[in-house]
């Protein structure tokens, strides 16, 4: 009998060791040899292209109009994608029997989104927002006001949330409250601020934010069509279905696309207008040397291979090739973070919201390092280092207040007068 006993009592040590050769098993036949699930060996492959293919023609759809409605619509369409993608990831670490001992700890996480939200948009829009109400005095100085007291106001936002978070903590809870006060600043730097440049971008011209996104939407596309057809050898561990051949194929087309696309939507100025306020009329501007057409003398060698002599190109398809070696090359490697943060939580999508594509946050992944990319690129390289009069008048009627923008008037007056007698 005590024989017996003393035979069944390692038992549950057997058991846990069991458990974790099997989750050890899934990571191996996952990292095996990749072969058995490349989209070539997918029995049901043809299924999921049809599904994927419906969606992505609705999508696309759905985002031409968008664009084609204008900047506050885009920017509305940014910010729904941007709550989607936070109810996902705020799910993900959800635990409903903690929330239920927590009552109301949940609209925390959305305090602090919207309080960054605020903030966020509050310093991107904010001149575009003066600019729209200065006709209307009333207006002006309440929108003024919120400007100057803008930060102060997020500030105390944030505080109080940080006050209710410290007020809401419960015995035994603390671990669990603090994982989820530490993942939801770590959604609003990593998620929300990045994916913030895209409205950035938009009102920099629709251009720099269509291009960059096409690009995105057209590597993926290709990737997978490349991997379907032509898929042998995998490219990485973390996301079993990439291929080389995938990956290279979807370059080339990439690079290519971004060319020829910088070149149709160059010549729109509905696309490469920059918006200065928050109305949804008309655009009419110069649209600037970028996209202004320049002709260039084909090589002896090329022109004898080709029916023309000349090219006319637009200068910004050459800063297009950037974007488009970026979208080809780096971007992609948002998305291998992203599967991998789904291997670390064993998940297949992070929601369910788009059929045979997953969650919000599975299709926005590259985009969010793109958009990041495409802003820095603009502001570095592309956007002229001169202050325009515009943007000094900008900086006055946003700064100074009615009285000080007159003392400003009458000194401006006193100066150019003295100059003009001097002279």
């Amino acid at each position: 009998m005590q024989k017996g006993i003393a035979g069944d009592a390692p038992s549950p040590p057997t058991t846990r060791v069991r458990h974790r050769k099997r989750n050890s098993d899934i990571g191996a036949g996952a990292g095996k040899t990749n072969g058995n699930h490349l989209l070539v060996n997918d029995s049901s492959k043809y299924k999921s292209f049809l599904v994927r293919a419906y969606s992505t023609i609705w999508m696309i759809g759905g985002f031409a109009l968008i664009v084609y409605l204008g900047h506050l619509y885009i920017t509305a369409m940014v910010v729904v994608i941007q709550i989607f993608m936070a109810r996902e990831l705020f799910n993900l670490l959800r635990k409903t029997h903690e929330d239920k001992q927590l009552p109301g700890f949940r609209l925390l996480n959305w305090h602090f989104f919207f309080t960054a939200m605020l903030f966020v948009y509050g310093r991107i829009l904010s001149q575009r927002l003066v600019n729209t109400v200065t006709p209307d005095k009333v207006l002006y100085r309440l929108v003024t006001s919120l400007i100057r007291y803008h930060m102060a106001i997020c500030y105390s936002l944030y505080i109080s949330g940080f006050v209710w978070f410290i007020l809401t903590l419960k015995k035994k809870m603390y671990k669990y409250q603090f994982s989820q006060y530490a993942w939801t600043h770590m959604i609003l730097i990593v998620v929300f601020t990045q994916s913030s440049f895209t409205v950035a971008n938009i009102f920099e011209g629709i251009f720099w934010f269509l291009l960059p996104a096409s690009l995105i939407v057209i590597n993926d596309i290709f990737a997978y069509i490349c991997g379907f057809f032509f898929g042998r050898t995998p490219l990485i561990k973390l996301s079993p279905k990439k291929t080389w051949e995938g990956f290279i194929g979807a370059s080339i087309t990439t690079v290519i696309s971004a060319f020829l696309l910088a070149n149709i939507m160059g010549r729109f100025l509905w696309l490469t207008c920059p918006r200065e306020d928050l109305s949804t009329g008309w655009l009419h501007c110069d649209p600037g040397p970028l996209f202004k057409q320049e002709t260039h003398t084909l090589p002896g060698w090329i022109s004898d291979l080709l029916p023309w002599k000349e090219i006319t190109i637009l200068p910004v398809q050459w800063h297009a090739l950037c974007l488009g070696l970026f979208a080809s090359i780096i971007a992609p490697f948002g998305g291998f973070f992203a599967s991998g943060f789904k291997r670390a939580f064993k998940i297949k999508d992070f929601g369910d919201s788009i059929p045979g594509h997953g969650g919000m946050t599975d299709r926005m992944d590259c985009q969010m390092v793109m958009a990041v990319f495409a802003y820095i690129y603009h502001q570095s390289f592309v956007v002229p280092e001169v202050l325009s009069v515009d943007k000094l008048l900008d900086q006055i009627i946003t700064s100074l207040t009615l009285e000080e923008q007159q003392a400003l008037f009458m000194k401006l007056g006193q100066m150019l007068q003295e100059k003009v007698i001097g002279s």
